[in-house]
C-alpha cells in the first residue's frame, strides 16, 4: 500500500507544473492534499480525477480559494468525515479522513502561525484542542495514517537553519514539545497511556536522516536546500511494523513543498 502526502499550495497550480501526471506514475493507493485552495465546483475537470480515483473535498467554506484538503484513493472508501466539531478550524477546510475497514488515513493542513500573533494563537488553540483527539483515536482500537502539513519541526534534523529559527513560528520550543509529547520515536517504547504512541513514519526509518519538505520561496533555498521537514506521516501502534519504506520527491517543483510517499505492508 502506498500513501502520499502533498501540500499543492494550490491543486490547479501544481496540476498545471505536472503534478497530477507524476500522479498517476506512482500507483498510489490513497493521496492526501493540503492546501487545495479551491471550491470542489472549481475541479470538475477530468484531470482531477486522475485513473479513476474516488475524490473527496473539504474546502474552506469561511475564505474561497484558502486552505482546504482533499483525498484520491483508488479503492472507495466506506465513509468520508470532514469535521471534526470545532467550526473555527473545521471551516477553514482542515481536515478530512477516509475510512476503509479498520485503517483510517487522514488528510490534516494545520495552521501557519508564520502571519503574526494572531494567527500564531489560533495555531496553539489548535494544539490544545487537537492532543486529546488524537489521544482518543490512538485508544479507538482503529489504525490511522494521519498525513499532512504539519507547519512544526521536530528536531534539529528536521531544519537547516536550527539556530536561527528558534523565535519563529513553526520551530517554537512549545510547538515541538506539542509534536514530540505525542510522537513515539525510534527504538522508544510505546506508552499508549500517556499518549505517546504516534509513529513518525520518516523517523523510524531513517533515524538520522536529515531530508526536508519545504523550502522558502524566497532566495535559493531550494536551491541550496535551506528547508524543513514539516510534512508528515504519523502512524498508529498497529501500522509502525508495516511501514517498508519513504521517499521525499524533489525532482520537479510542483509547489513550495515536496510529496512525501510512504509504502506499508499489507
Amino acid at each position: 500500500m502506498r500513501i502520499i502526502s502533498f501540500n499543492a499550495n494550490g491543486i490547479r497550480s501544481a496540476a498545471s507544473k505536472g503534478f497530477l501526471e507524476w500522479f498517476r506514475a506512482q500507483d498510489a493507493d490513497v493521496l492526501c492534499i493540503q492546501e487545495t485552495k479551491a471550491q470542489e465546483a472549481q475541479l470538475s475537470d477530468p484531470m482531477f480525477r486522475p485513473d479513476g480515483h474516488h475524490c473527496f473535498y473539504r474546502d474552506a467554506s469561511t475564505k474561497k480559494g484558502y486552505s482546504g484538503v482533499a483525498i484520491y484513493s483508488k479503492r472507495e472508501p466506506d465513509q468520508v468525515i470532514t469535521s471534526l466539531g470545532w467550526a473555527p478550524f473545521d471551516e477553514e477546510g482542515r481536515y478530512i479522513e477516509a475510512r476503509f475497514g479498520n485503517l483510517s488515513v487522514v488528510s490534516f493542513y494545520i495552521p501557519s502561525g508564520s502571519s503574526g500573533d494572531l494567527r500564531q494563537g489560533f495555531k496553539f488553540e489548535v494544539m490544545e484542542w487537537l492532543r486529546p483527539i488524537l489521544d482518543q483515536w490512538l485508544h479507538s482500537g482503529r489504525d490511522y495514517v494521519l498525513c499532512g502539513d504539519w507547519n512544526i519541526v521536530r528536531s534539529a534534523l528536521d531544519i537547516k537553519n536550527w539556530k536561527s529559527n528558534q523565535k519563529n513560528s513553526g520551530c517554537l520550543p512549545e510547538e515541538r514539545d506539542w509534536l514530540n509529547a505525542v510522537c513515539a520515536d525510534h527504538g522508544q517504547a510505546t506508552d499508549l497511556a500517556s499518549g505517546r504512541g504516534w509513529a513518525d513514519a520518516y523517523r523510524v526509518l531513517h533515524p538520522t536522516g536529515e531530508d526536508y519538505t519545504w523550502w522558502s520561496n524566497r532566495g535559493a533555498a531550494r536551491a541550496n536546500n535551506v528547508g524543513w521537514r514539516i510534512d508528515y506521516q504519523f502512524v498508529s501502534p498497529g501500522l509502525r511494523d508495516r511501514l517498508q519504506g519513504c521517499s521525499i520527491y524533489r525532482d520537479e517543483r510542483f509547489s513550495d513543498h515536496a510529496p512525501f510517499c510512504v509504502d506499508y505492508a499489507t
